[in-house]
């Protein structure tokens, strides 16, 4: 919606497909800030950030991308004001700002309040601005489509989508001088996961069917403090407003991990220690198989102001009153640092010969499918919104630039529609096989299983053969209701053929990649003198591209040139 709103008011004729009414998106349910060196609250710059941003992704974010997004960041939340995000206020008038994970002033000596916060409802409030900017601008929806497949020509330009008009059953061709793919991420490829039913990883099917790789899929990020039995998010606002994560000994066990930083290291360290102090016994309720987050010290007034959603959360997902008594916590699947290549622009990259960055004419991608790579191994909380905010902005003002108007449509090839006919035609006349749900069942207990917090080789390896084993399956699906209006199971069917796609990527990146780096933590590769935290810069300071056909990897290297400050050169991250 940032890129189409910039398309909008240039104007340029805009259609936006999603599954979902706009304001239902994903995005919704971001709760803790966007993070944006404003100074607000404490000294403050983006120098600050760019370092934190690095740092966090363990090296493996590209250091031109972080620079341009913490350069751009209090741009676009100023911008955002202007558009009448309603921010919590400072009692001067300023944007509230709260600490968040990672986030340091003076290059990791001290947190510092980054954090530009709606009270707990910063993706809520930011989707709804948004929203009512492009109504204004009178930006065109079609809401309940579901994209389907990308349309290439024959010389692999995309011309249009094919999508399927959830109403009707009917499947339609979108022609388009450019097609932005903004489809989030792919975090129901998992059991136990802070995503919506919807982020089934759409644009990276559409990508990976459509012979585009996918970059750095090893990489899912375990949010620390999902919900025990529940997997719903409690935003890192939490501790950013000052909870305390305790073991069964009522112990603030951060202090030991992490002097410095404590309850707020990044998201992949914070995840690993709550963990361990799981597996060594040392975990809460009668299976001491969490541990609690402590907010009764806070008191009712100041969590009934700035964290409202999560005192509804704790009543209605873990009968607690978070205001009198901890709540149960566990590390959850919550977001993927990789998905689709671009530039900085949001343009599609691939490697073609001796070059590691072709653009593919007329794709975009933001967001959480894109790669731009500035998460790297592991991403900063309230990064996310910002990444949203600030490389769909710069694609949409990458798209005017392109003069769209003054251009002709490319001719749709012969078959432009084939694939996707198929798809749905073997849909149509199967008259026996597997239920999707099963199928999807079976996706996450394997990806839950082979690929969570902690790693080790054997169990990557197995889970490489068990989702290949998964992914026969895929094909022999079968819709036992053949109707066309408004076909949930139809839907649900299409969408096991993006997860099996993300899955695969993920589980074959992973089983690959020897060494521990940000959130793929592996066993095997544990800390030693020569590979500190397992890490080895030696042989993988280089970035995953798996590609669908032939399930084969390539890899290209990490930019470790920033666009005009000093490169940080990688070295061990403590905190």
């Amino acid at each position: 919606m940032r890129a189409s709103l910039q398309l909008a008011r240039a104007g340029l004729n805009v259609a936006v497909l999603t599954k979902v009414f706009p304001t239902r998106s994903h995005t919704v349910a971001a709760q803790g800030g966007i993070g944006a060196s404003l100074g607000n609250m404490s000294e403050d710059n983006w120098h600050y950030h760019f370092f934190d941003t690095v740092k966090g992704s363990d090296w493996l974010g590209d250091q031109d991308a972080i620079e341009f997004m913490c350069r751009e960041a209090p741009k676009v939340v100023y911008e955002l004001e202007h558009f009448g995000m309603p921010f919590d206020r400072n009692p001067d008038g300023t944007i509230y700002q709260r600490p968040f994970g990672g986030h340091t002033a003076n290059y990791g000596e001290k947190p510092v309040q980054r954090a530009c916060a709606a009270a707990d409802r910063t993706g809520h409030a930011m989707l709804h601005t948004l929203y009512q900017q492009n109504v204004k601008a009178r930006t065109q929806f079609f809401v309940e489509w579901m994209a389907l497949d990308l349309i290439r020509d024959a010389e692999g330009d995309v011309v249009g989508v094919t999508a399927l008009e959830m109403e009707t059953g009917e499947v339609h061709i979108l022609e388009g001088k450019t097609v932005l793919l903004a489809t989030g991420g792919a975090g129901r490829i998992f059991a136990a996961s802070t995503n919506a039913f919807i982020n089934t990883g759409d644009g990276l099917g559409m990508a990976a069917r459509a012979g585009i790789p996918l970059q750095d899929m090893e990489f899912w990020q375990f949010h620390p403090t999902g919900v025990a039995g529940a997997g719903v998010l409690l935003t890192e606002g939490c501790r950013g407003e000052g909870a305390i994560l305790r073991n069964a000994n009522g112990e603030r066990f951060m202090e030991r991990y992490a002097p410095t930083l404590k309850d707020l290291a990044p998201r992949d360290f914070v995840s690993r220690c709550m963990d361990q102090e799981i597996k060594e016994g040392r975990g809460c309720g009668p299976n001491k198989d969490y541990v609690v987050l402590d907010m009764t010290h806070l008191g009712a007034e100041t969590i009934l102001k700035r964290l409202p959603s999560v005192f509804e959360i704790g009543h209605n997902f873990a009968n607690v009153d978070i205001t009198k008594e901890p709540i149960p916590v566990v590390p959850t699947i919550h977001y993927q640092m990789g998905g689709i290549p671009t530039n900085i622009h949001g343009q599609v990259v691939v490697p073609s010969g001796d070059v590691h960055n072709k653009i593919i004419n007329g794709l975009y991608a933001v967001g959480e499918c894109a790669c731009v790579s500035v998460h790297g191994a592991n991403r900063l909380g309230t990064n996310s919104l910002l990444d949203l905010l600030v490389f769909g902005r710069a694609a949409g003002n990458h798209i005017v630039d392109t003069a769209l108007k003054a251009k002709s449509h490319k001719a749709l090839p012969a078959d432009a529609a084939d694939r996707t006919l198929a798809r749905l035609a073997r849909l149509e006349s199967s008259t026996s096989g597997e239920y999707a749900q099963d199928v999807a069942g079976d996706i996450r207990k394997t990806m839950q299983q082979h690929a969570g917090v902690f790693r080790t080789q054997k169990s990557m390896d197995e889970g490489v053969k068990a989702i290949n084993e998964v992914a026969k399956r895929v094909g022999s699906i079968t819709l036992k209701d053949k109707s066309k209006v408004f076909n949930t199971a139809r839907i649900e069917a299409l969408e096991v053929e993006n997860l099996i796609e993300a899955a695969q990527a993920t589980m074959t990146s992973a089983a690959a990649r020897t060494e521990s780096r940000g959130a793929h933590t592996v066993d095997d590769y544990a800390d030693s003198p020569e590979f500190p935290n397992g890490r080895n810069d030696k042989d993988w300071l280089k970035h995953t591209l798996y590609y669908s056909e032939g399930r084969r990897l390539a890899y290209k290297p990490v930019n470790l040139k920033p666009l005009t400050t000093e490169s940080i050169p990688p070295k061990v991250r403590s905190f």
